[in-house]
C-alpha cells in the first residue's frame, strides 16, 4: 500500500516520464478527483495510506493522462472564471486566455442587453456572463449537437435561466429580425496547416470541428464579421478572441466591414488575445 504522498509522487514520476506537463500538478488533481482531497488535507494527511480501490482507479486515471488524455476529459469537469464547467471531447477545454474575451464583455455590456455567443461549444463564455449579469438575455449558437448538448447541462449545473441555445451555421439559422447589442466569438482560429504540430492533449482529443480555421485561419472571422453588422444594434459590439499573431488580420477585417472603435486587448501574458469593434 502506498500513502497518499507517495501516490502523489509515483503518479507525477510517471507523467513526467511520458512528457505530460505540469505532472506533479496533475497528478495532485487526478486523485483529489477521486478522494476529494484538498492541499491542506495533503499536507496533513499525506502519510495516510490510499485504500487499495483509489489507488486503482487513481493508477487508470495516471494511465489515461500519459497517454495525454487532458486532465479535464479524465475528470470530467474544468473551472472558467470560477465556475465549474462540466467537459468531454465533443467541446474544447475552457481556457484561462478565453476569460480575457469575457472581462471585455462585461465592461461594455448594461441591464437589458441582448448577447449573442457564437460558436458558444460548452457555454462558458455564454453562461458566465449570463450568471454575471442575471439582468441580461443570452443566446449561445454552435454547429455541434453534441456541443450544445454540453452546453445545455452547464446551463442546468449552474442555474443560468438567462440564456438560451440554438443550433446553427453561424447566423444560417438565426431571425433576421433579432439583433443583439453584443456579439462575442472565440471561433475556430487554427490554421489547418498548424494541427498537427499542436499539442497531442488538443490535437487528438479536442473537436476538430473546434479548432480548424481553415488555411488561414481567418475564415470564421471572415464570416461573422460580414454577417454581424445585421444582427446588431446601432453602436453595437463585436468581440473576438484571436490567436496572438492575428489581432492586424482580424482588426483589418473588421475595418473593412465597417466596424469602428477597433481595440486589441492582450492577454496577461502579454499575447494579444481579442479584438472588438463597434458597428
Amino acid at each position: 500500500m502506498m500513502t497518499i504522498r507517495q501516490a502523489v509522487s509515483w503518479g507525477s514520476d510517471k507523467l513526467k516520464s511520458h512528457g505530460v506537463e505540469n505532472a506533479e500538478h496533475d497528478s495532485f488533481e487526478l486523485l483529489s478527483a477521486i478522494n476529494g482531497m484538498t492541499r491542506t488535507f495533503y499536507l496533513v494527511n499525506g502519510d495516510s495510506f490510499l485504500s487499495e480501490e483509489d489507488f486503482l482507479l487513481f493508477e487508470e486515471y495516471i494511465d489515461k493522462r500519459a497517454a495525454h488524455i487532458p486532465l479535464q476529459h479524465i475528470i470530467g469537469k474544468a473551472y472558467f472564471y470560477g465556475y465549474e464547467f462540466e467537459v468531454n471531447g465533443d467541446v474544447l477545454v475552457p481556457r484561462q486566455d478565453t476569460e480575457i474575451l469575457v472581462g471585455e464583455v462585461m465592461k461594455v455590456a448594461r441591464s437589458g442587453d441582448y448577447i449573442l455567443d457564437m460558436c458558444t461549444g460548452s457555454g462558458c463564455i455564454g453562461i458566465t456572463i449570463a450568471k454575471k449579469f442575471p439582468e441580461v438575455k443570452v443566446l449561445g449558437i454552435d454547429v455541434s449537437e453534441k456541443a450544445l448538448a454540453v452546453a445545455e447541462k452547464n446551463k442546468h449545473n449552474l442555474e443560468a435561466d438567462n440564456i438560451d441555445f440554438m443550433l446553427s451555421d453561424l447566423f444560417e439559422k438565426l431571425n433576421q429580425d433579432i439583433t443583439f447589442n453584443i456579439i462575442a466569438s472565440n471561433p475556430p482560429y487554427i490554421p489547418t496547416k498548424v494541427i498537427d504540430g499542436l499539442q497531442d492533449e488538443v490535437r487528438l482529443h479536442d473537436p476538430i470541428l473546434a479548432l480548424d480555421g481553415s488555411e488561414d485561419g481567418l475564415k470564421y472571422y471572415r464570416n461573422i464579421s460580414s454577417e454581424a453588422g445585421k444582427y446588431l444594434e446601432p453602436d453595437g459590439w463585436l468581440c473576438f478572441e484571436i490567436g496572438a499573431e492575428q489581432a492586424l488580420d482580424v482588426s483589418d477585417i473588421m475595418e473593412r466591414e465597417g466596424f469602428r472603435n477597433i481595440t486589441v486587448i492582450k492577454d496577461l501574458a502579454g499575447l494579444d488575445r481579442v479584438v472588438m469593434g463597434r458597428k
